[in-house]
């Protein structure tokens, strides 16, 4: 594998500006994924997941939103490209799953016609006949059953879990380099969800592609991804491997994030756990560190959480970055313990 990362992102930050002011939906987001690797993104609803994921396709370019830093894919700046170039870029080496299935698929046209636009506008020399068959085997591919039957039939006419599969399949007919994935399996049962998270593995090894997925499940985090980038506020405040994070988080926030997850061995962690209190607004981020108001640990460093915004730096003995103001040049580990 190279070492020169498939897509980084530097210092991003996307800003909306609304009736209410502006809201500061992604701040200083900064991150890398290499081919064949899949990074996690994982925090509340609200805390700029999916923001982050549309930016990388420049979708929230417009009249309302501003956004500024850096977002290199194969050492271009995406942020700077046209509309030309960034139309052939999208479907084709960049495609992304949105979360809803339905909503993501026009019920006026077949889910053949859908597919066979997405690879056509990026071959447009085909001919339809040769889409059509590379369509079907795409369908066959991602376990729709009968595909020659119903590559003909409407969006309407299929369960929640094929619905999903026919939007993989629309995001990989054209053998993306990267596949963003906005939870994938939201509203699916168990058995679809292994199904899909599988199929998504199965196509990444065949073709080296690296996937960023966003989810709030820290089971399919556990089972899918290499690494993972943990968000609040609009910010990351963690970044760690997989195995790193569930065995030695370095935030509150992630400490609390694990804590709220059933184990099979209960005796590990205890009791569930819950967060106290919400998310921050975006529109009014707090001057200090945003998880403050939620933290059951800043006792001692409250009058520093409360002026400065920790910023994100490694936490030795291991590889993991933290964004807390607790860890100290002579505390090489966070050591978090249950709150009383």
């Amino acid at each position: 594998m190279s070492n020169v990362p498939l897509l980084s992102v530097e210092s991003l930050n996307v800003e909306f500006s609304t009736s209410d002011g502006v809201v500061h939906a992604v701040n200083d987001v900064s991150f890398s994924v290499h081919s064949g690797k899949t990074l996690g993104i994982v925090g509340e609803s609200g805390s700029g997941k999916s923001v982050t994921a549309s930016s990388i396709l420049k979708l929230n370019t417009g009249i309302t939103a501003s956004t500024c830093g850096s977002i290199l894919f194969n050492g271009k700046n995406i942020l700077g490209v046209d509309d030309k170039s960034i139309r052939a870029i999208r479907g084709s080496e960049i495609a992304m799953i949105f979360q809803d299935p339905l909503s993501a698929l026009n019920p006026y046209y077949t889910i053949g016609n859908q597919i066979i636009e997405a690879y056509k506008v990026h071959h447009k020399k085909v001919k339809r006949t040769e889409a059509r068959k590379i369509a079907l085997e795409m369908l066959h591919r991602v376990g729709i059953p009968n595909p020659e039957a119903r590559i003909d039939e409407y969006p309407h006419q299929f369960s929640g879990g094929m619905r999903q599969r026919i939007v993989i399949a629309t995001a990989l007919i054209n053998s993306p380099k990267l596949l963003i994935a906005d939870e994938p399996t939201t509203a699916l049962d168990v058995t679809v969800q292994a199904q899909i998270l599988d199929l998504m593995k199965d196509i990444q090894r065949e073709n080296g592609m690296a996937i960023i997925l966003i989810t709030h499940d820290l089971g399919v985090v556990a089972e899918t991804c290499d690494d993972v980038a943990v968000m609040y506020g609009g910010r990351i405040v963690e970044k760690a491997s997989v195995q790193e994070l569930f065995n030695t988080p370095t935030h509150p926030y992630s400490f609390g994030l694990l804590g709220a997850v059933r184990s099979l061995d209960n005796s590990a962690r205890g009791e569930l756990q819950t967060i106290a209190g919400s998310p921050p607004s975006l529109l009014n981020l707090p001057s200090g560190c945003s998880f403050l108001p939620r933290c059951n640990y800043a006792d001692a460093m409250r009058q520093q959480c409360s002026s400065s915004v920790p910023a994100l730096q490694n936490v030795l003995p291991t590889s993991s970055s933290s964004a807390c103001h607790l860890r100290t040049e002579s505390l090489n580990v966070l050591k978090i313990k249950e709150p009383s």
